[in-house]
């Protein structure tokens, strides 16, 4: 069974990563990105569904796990009655998809057990494995791993090699994934990856004076984003549920306009521009075409047809099936993304990014269809499944996008401001005409009094002040009906507002949007402890899931989620303005 999701870390190469639990087990890797199929799906199962554990044998003891700094090199210290040991886990930034697993003497003498299995395509391809002169070999259709540095004993469908090491020994353990078609790939220069992977991700790190988990976040979101395309996943993992038992469970391993556009803010007032023009370079390929048929998300080189599908072969998380690959939402309409990705291509241009010819007429063409559409319902910011409705964040959100295209005119841009200044103002009427409940709050679409905590963004983008009282009546609406536990939900699953069965958990992203209203709106008190008390709800190396589920005191949902770890970063810049 697979660990509690607070238990696993992530190691990442900024084209993947893999998820190893406080077990030694690696759990959940797929190569070479993150939206490619599993070799190590346990997590969504157990053993039998691909790991690759390493641990004492015998009774033994975590003595401390963290990461090596600014990287996402995990060093983890064992110790038995014999001795201690050090394992290494690093995914090498560079060529190629690499996992590195050194186990080092610290004292004494302690013996370790490596269990490989190894379970292509969502455990549902066992491979063909032999051992010769260059290691390990599996091969199961387009995919294949070499695993050097040990001789494994076949036991069934797994492998296992046993290492002792006393203090000063060293024993490196090298996978690398490449095409069956292929050669396998040059032995890997151990020391050198190593020393390259910590120079690159301390050279980035450096570009921020941030400190503790804000740094973490950052670090978090360069590992979510693609050093090759730009794109950046809103998550490194498939369904993992936000509703335990349940069939709340998505893939996230794709990238969200609305989630990139956000962490785009978020470093870009880091400091990170370099980020900024690969993302937009990425967005500026991924919409080409006619407006008309931009996508809310793409894969992470910009694919569209991400269908949905499910994978029979995972049973899922402790068994909350079903295991989703693909997302239908990518087939939905949802205003707000609009506003979101002009925002932040506005900010771009705002920190000083230079703007080549086809960034501003994106912005002119992505405005000029939000025109015809605005005013057609969605399925919002949260993706129902249930009817289309006319949700008021998709509004506000799209009011922001003509405000951003307005300030680009301003700052010599040349574009028909007037007639986007009269959308403007008839998207702001038309919230203030519909959008408010008899009970004098923002209300979540026009059909309902019931709130929703996007809600909470209106401020952010200029659309309110903090203290405005439409503003504060909402924020105490939100409080009686969607706080519990001290922490928010996104809205009142018992409403039936998103056509899906069960519940779900606090939502971070939520309640560190909260904490940011607590901040601008005068409540410095109550901004701070809320922030505080989500702080501790980042695991032993600093990851935040998607959800907490407050009663039975774990993370839930996907892991590790960008939208968590971005609105963490930007709840601290508001506490420190």
């Amino acid at each position: 069974m697979p660990l509690d999701i607070d238990q696993y870390a992530l190691l990442a190469d900024s084209r993947t990563g893999a998820l190893v639990g406080a077990d030694g087990s690696i759990d959940w890797l797929c190569v070479p990105r993150f939206d490619a199929a599993s070799v190590f799906g346990a997590l969504l199962g157990d053993a039998d569904h691909g790991r690759w554990l390493l641990a004492p044998v015998g009774d033994a003891r975590l003595v401390s796990r963290a990461y090596d700094g600014d990287t996402f090199t995990l060093e983890t210290v064992w110790a038995t009655d014999d001795g201690v040991a050090r394992v290494t886990d690093v995914m090498p930034v560079g060529d190629g998809s690499h996992v590195v697993r050194r186990i080092e003497g610290v004292s004494g003498r302690v013996v370790m057990r490596h269990e490989l299995r190894v379970r292509f395509d969502y455990a549902e391809a066992l491979p063909w494995v032999r051992q010769g002169d260059d290691g390990l070999v599996a091969v199961a259709g387009p995919d294949a791993l070499v695993v050097r540095g040990l001789l494994w004993q076949a036991d069934g469908f797994s492998h296992e090699a046993i290492v002792s090491v006393t203090a000063g020994e060293r024993v490196d353990t090298v996978l690398s994934w490449f095409p069956s078609y292929a050669a396998p790939p040059a032995t890997l220069d151990v020391e050198a990856a190593l020393r390259t992977t910590r120079d690159w991700w301390a050279d980035w790190a450096a570009g921020s004076s941030s400190t503790g988990l804000v740094r973490r976040s950052l670090l978090v979101l360069r590992a979510l984003s693609n050093i090759d395309t730009g794109g950046i996943v809103a998550a490194a993992t498939t369904s993992l549920p936000e509703d335990f038992g349940g069939s709340r469970n998505w893939d996230y391993r794709f990238v969200w306009l609305r989630d990139a556009a956000l962490a785009i803010e978020e470093l870009l007032a880091a400091g990170f521009t370099e980020e900024a023009a690969e993302w937009r370079d990425w967005l500026i390929r991924a919409v080409a075409g006619d407006p008309a048929d931009v996508q809310i998300m793409y894969g992470v080189a910009g694919e569209r047809r991400l269908t949905e599908w499910v994978a029979d072969s995972l049973p899922g998380y402790r068994g909350s099936a079903p295991v989703r690959i693909g997302n239908a939402a990518f087939t939905q309409t949802q205003v707000d993304v609009f506003g979101e990705v002009l925002r932040a291509l506005g900010l771009a241009r705002d920190a000083g990014l230079v703007e080549d010819d086809l960034s501003w007429p994106l912005e002119v063409e992505l405005l000029t269809h939000l025109e015809t559409i605005w005013q057609q319902p969605d399925r919002g910011i949260w993706e129902i499944r249930g009817p289309a409705r006319h949700f008021v964040h998709s509004r506000a959100m799209a009011w922001a996008a003509f405000d951003a295209g307005i300030r680009g005119i301003d700052s010599g841009r040349r574009g028909p401001r007037a007639r986007w200044a009269l959308v403007r103002d008839a998207i702001r009427a038309s919230i203030l005409a519909d959008g408010v409940a008899p009970g004098g709050w923002f209300r979540q679409h026009d059909e309902t009094d019931e709130v929703d905590a996007s809600l909470l963004v209106l401020p952010m983008i200029g659309f309110c002040a903090a203290d405005d009282p439409i503003m504060l009546a909402t924020v105490e609406r939100i409080e009686q009906t969607l706080v519990v536990d001290g922490l928010v939900r996104r809205y009142r699953t018992e409403s039936g507002v998103d056509g899906v069965e069960g519940g779900e958990n606090a939502f971070l992203a939520c309640s560190f949007w909260l904490v940011q209203q607590y901040a601008r709106s005068g409540r410095a008190d109550d901004a701070q402890q809320l922030f505080d008390r989500l702080s501790a709800l980042a695991n032993d190396v600093g990851l935040l899931a998607e959800q907490y589920d407050s009663g039975a005191g774990r993370a839930a949902g996907n892991v590790p989620q960008a939208l968590s770890h971005l609105t963490l970063v930007a709840a601290a810049r508001a506490l420190a303005s």
